[in-house]
């Protein structure tokens, strides 16, 4: 690192918001812009970049292989939390799906006390950041059902490319499409206007023309590569900030200990410490460095900087669920690729070098629903309210997006392969595969009223952080969720238009999986099954410090004059869906505002 190079801007951690902001900021040739990434660059592994092969980054040296604490809602069980380790983060081991929030939970984060931060304010920084580029043929356009495109709110020159992994060789695609308009639920708008509710094909961060992933590193950190002014270090552990008192009674950080090649280097910026390191790293580096809850901060024997007690609170997540059911014969699914059979593997690369088609070109989904919860205010009444004094605006403010009319409570989607989701293995597609081929039915929550925390365990910078998402401890989650499985099984499975695919009486996934008609039963394999969706968020939150908030509506953690947060840890609410879209929009957003100031 030249002695020369002396940075305005210090980010921790170049993964999906951190590329994004140090991106925006170097465009300027005059600022200088320092990235420390603890994970390697893993822009040239196959495994990142070839859409399907991302189940194997679960678990491995890209993922940091977190784990919560067991959870009393679960049974005990605890769960394998994924985080992205490498260049792009959790943008560059993710499913790929690019999912649209809604307009009510934007301008819910700007009601709960951040001006400029509602829906309107956003839609500018979602369209940004991603191009979507949709199939340019009408017969496939037809097979997926797309003819919702808004351009009102379409990204069109964005870094991140965006196409409709669906293909017109897949049949589910269009039964999918045709099953939700048999429901009347398919999609009644374009998803990204922020108002829709109803079934669709979805769509994916993939290149459609060279069909690799697009993600943080290939569309914002490769050309930063390129530039003078930015310096971007791997394997790179940050292990705090290092702060001093101003006259004013705040603190300043003035640098950052990183321990790089085996030594412990002194990075100092001339203006921010901006924190990109995710949902459980951003929290944990605050910790150590003295910003968090006083108490907790002294039991680890931490000189206190900033009392914050809203620090690793606030986590929220979705949790998902599915059921596999064995396809009819001739039906193609990820199946045979995932028990690795040589013809299949074969057959699917060829199809891949030479063509860019074939399996290898699917990520995670390609069909997805928004789905209300019928009587769902009839329900929450039997359920208990808000859990604390300190959760009471947060429950009304979930269960008011969850009664509005048109509103979605769930997800329900298609996964093209068996889920073995009892084995709570390293990916929810297991190990012990059966021998079958399957489509798997799945849904994930929207909205939950369970929250947890993240913090440090100990004063030591390798030990791993204490995650406790609380699932399920609301017991209107579980309510929801287990109404969806069996609707799931007695609607959507036996919709005259996706029951041929499937086999009278194929096997499923798991015995379990064939007594979830009840409400007891769908209960039960909920509790045995259900797992992280990857979508956690809010441990430093975006909020008046009064309701445990962490940064203002600027980022700047309160209590600092130049520590900035730009990750999914200042959402203050979950929004519906996968998260990546939103993640990408507030790092767009984020840098807009320290380039302003």
């Amino acid at each position: 690192m030249p002695s020369s190079f002396s940075p305005d801007y210090i980010i921790v951690g170049g993964g999906t918001s951190g590329l994004v902001v140090a991106n925006r900021l170097s465009e300027n040739s005059d600022v200088q812009v320092l990235v420390l990434e603890a994970g390697k660059d893993l822009s040239a592994d196959s495994r990142v970049n070839i859409p399907a092969l991302w189940t194997s980054l679960m678990g491995s040296e890209a993922d940091w292989q977190y784990k919560t604490v067991p959870q009393p809602g679960l049974g005990g069980r605890a769960i394998r939390n994924p985080l992205g380790k490498a260049l792009g983060g959790s943008s560059a081991i993710n499913g790929q799906a690019f999912i649209a929030p809604a307009q009510a939970e934007i301008d819910a984060w700007a009601k709960l006390g951040n001006p400029g931060w509602d829906w309107a304010g956003l839609v500018p920084s979602y369209k940004k950041s991603y191009t979507l580029i949709p199939p340019s043929d009408q017969a496939t356009l037809e097979h997926l059902g797309v003819d919702w495109i808004n351009d009102e709110y379409r990204g069109t020159s964005g870094p991140i490319k965006v196409s409709f992994p669906g293909i017109i060789q897949n049949p589910l695609c269009k039964a999918w499409i045709d099953a939700f308009h048999g429901l009347g639920k398919a999609t009644n708008a374009d998803p990204f206007s922020g108002n829709s509710i109803g079934g669709y094909s979805n769509t994916a961060t993939v290149d459609p023309g060279t069909k690799t992933r697009s993600y943080a590193d290939s569309a914002y950190g490769t050309p930063i590569r390129q530039r003078s002014n930015v310096r971007v270090l791997t394997e790179a552990k940050v292990q705090r900030i290092l702060l001093t008192e101003t006259p004013a009674g705040t603190v300043k950080a003035i640098g950052v200990h990183a321990l790089v090649e085996g030594k412990t280097e002194t990075f100092t910026p001339t203006k921010d410490v901006i924190l990109a390191s995710g949902v459980f790293n951003t929290p944990r580096l605050l910790e150590l460095s003295g910003i968090g809850n006083k108490e907790l901060l002294e039991n680890h024997g931490i000189q206190v900087h900033v009392n914050l007690p809203g620090v690793g609170e606030n986590l929220q997540d979705h949790l998902m669920t599915g059921l596999s059911y064995e396809v009819v014969d001739g039906v193609m699914t990820g199946d045979p690729l995932m028990r690795q059979e040589p013809e299949a593997l074969a057959q699917a690369q060829k199809l891949y070098v030479q063509h860019k088609t074939g399996p290898f070109t699917i990520g995670g989904m390609q069909s997805h629903a928004f789905m209300p919860t019928p009587n769902v205010a009839e329900l929450l009444d039997k359920c208990p309210r808000a859990q604390g004094t300190n959760d009471t605006e947060y429950y009304n403010t979930v269960r008011s997006i969850l009664e509005a009319p048109d509103s979605s409570s769930i997800a329900w989607l298609m996964f093209l392969a068996q889920a073995n989701l009892h084995e709570g293995g390293k990916s929810f597609v297991g190990t012990q595969l059966l021998p079958e081929n399957f489509a798997s039915l799945g849904c994930a929550q929207s909205h939950p009223f369970s929250r947890g925390a993240t913090h440090i365990s100990s004063a030591d910078i390798d030990a791993e952080p204490t995650i406790d998402p609380r699932y399920f401890s609301h017991p209107a989650d579980l309510e929801i969720m287990a109404r969806n499985v069996q609707a799931l099984d007695t609607k959507l499975r036996h919709s005259k238009q996706l029951s041929p695919f499937f086999k009278p009486d194929g096997k499923r996934n798991h015995p379990d999986a064939f007594h979830v008609g009840d409400l007891d039963g769908a209960k039960k394999y909920v509790l045995d099954t259900v797992t992280t969706a990857y979508h956690s968020c809010g441990s430093a939150a975006m909020l008046p410090k009064e309701k445990g908030g962490v940064v203002d509506p600027k980022l700047i953690v309160y209590g600092t004059e130049n520590i900035r947060i730009v990750d999914a840890s200042i959402f203050p609410l979950i929004p519906r869906g996968n998260i990546l879209s939103s993640v990408y929009a507030v790092a767009e957003k984020a840098a807009d505002i320290i380039k302003g100031n």
